[in-house]
């Protein structure tokens, strides 16, 4: 039995650990605002479309709940999605590109991100396709850029 439980605790911890490999955050001193305000202007200066930006302490405060700051910018450039989805279709299911703006327990504020090459390895021809490469390079230009 005690093998049986150890087993489980360790598949749940290797779970965890590529949870935690497959999001890539980058640190700000910026508030939650003026670090999304600026990953916005960062996507509209690098040719990219802005399809929204998502307020979840806003949407949690109609409810009556309150959370700290934190809001999620959903943009897209076809020049990079659209290779993607020829590969694959099913890369549509992780497209247009997201990335997470939010203040933690201790006050930090961090831009998250899921990285393509994790979120891609599920299609078989996608894993060593160079658009990985670039929504991965774009993804990190665009939060470090926010983050400065």
């Amino acid at each position: 039995m005690r093998s049986v439980i150890l087993a489980v605790f360790l598949t749940l911890g290797n779970a965890v650990t590529a949870l935690a490999d497959d999001i890539k955050k980058v640190g700000t001193d910026k508030s939650v605002t003026e670090a999304m305000d600026a990953l916005e202007a960062a996507v509209n200066n690098a040719g990219a479309t802005v399809f929204a930006r998502v307020d979840h302490a806003a949407g949690a405060e109609k409810v009556g709940i309150s959370i700290p700051a934190n809001q999620v910018l959903i943009f897209g450039n076809p020049a990079l999605g659209t290779p993607a989805m020829q590969i694959d279709p099913g890369a549509g299911l992780f497209l247009p590109l997201k990335v997470q703006v939010y203040e933690d327990a201790s006050g930090r504020v961090w831009l998250a991100y899921e990285d393509p090459k994790e979120t891609m390895d599920k299609f078989d021809k996608m894993e060593k396709s160079p658009v990985i490469d670039k929504m991965r390079g774009a993804l990190a230009k665009l939060t470090s850029a926010a983050a400065e």
